[in-house]
């Protein structure tokens, strides 16, 4: 389990997201996908080093969600949906344990591949690893 499976999992089960994006995937979009889309990274992870061993680590991911859109406007509607729907949940998630959801900040709009309009939103994802 990792960050990118509960954001993934928050964004697919999302029906103001499914309807706004024609495609979500995690680590890379194949050329000629259709727009707009949704692509999950994962930036960095840390685990809380246990004293003993067993049970569950603490997990920190930070995760990346590039919105690729055919229009300016377009990018901005989907980051803001984007954050509405990830930021500030907490619970189980995905099979995740104890999960937190934090947004990361947002990241500077560069001009994607064909055109495309390009922006991320990061988020800092907690949850327990069972070890």
């Amino acid at each position: 389990m990792t960050g990118v499976d509960i954001i993934g999992a928050l964004l697919g089960d999302s029906g103001e997201i499914n309807s706004l994006v024609a495609t979500i995937k995690a680590g890379s979009l194949p050329d000629g996908t259709p727009l707009p889309a949704l692509l999950v990274r994962l930036v960095s992870s840390v685990e809380r080093q246990p004293l003993v061993r067993g049970g569950a680590v603490r997990m920190t991911d930070r995760v990346s969600v590039a919105v690729r859109a055919n229009s300016y406007r377009e990018q901005v509607a989907i980051i803001k949906a984007v954050r509405n729907v990830c930021a500030g949940q907490l619970g189980a998630i995905a099979s995740a344990t104890e999960v937190a959801v934090l947004s990361a900040g947002t990241g500077p709009d560069v001009g994607g591949p064909a055109n495309s309009f390009e922006q991320t939103q990061d988020f800092k994802v907690g949850f327990n690893a069972l070890t």
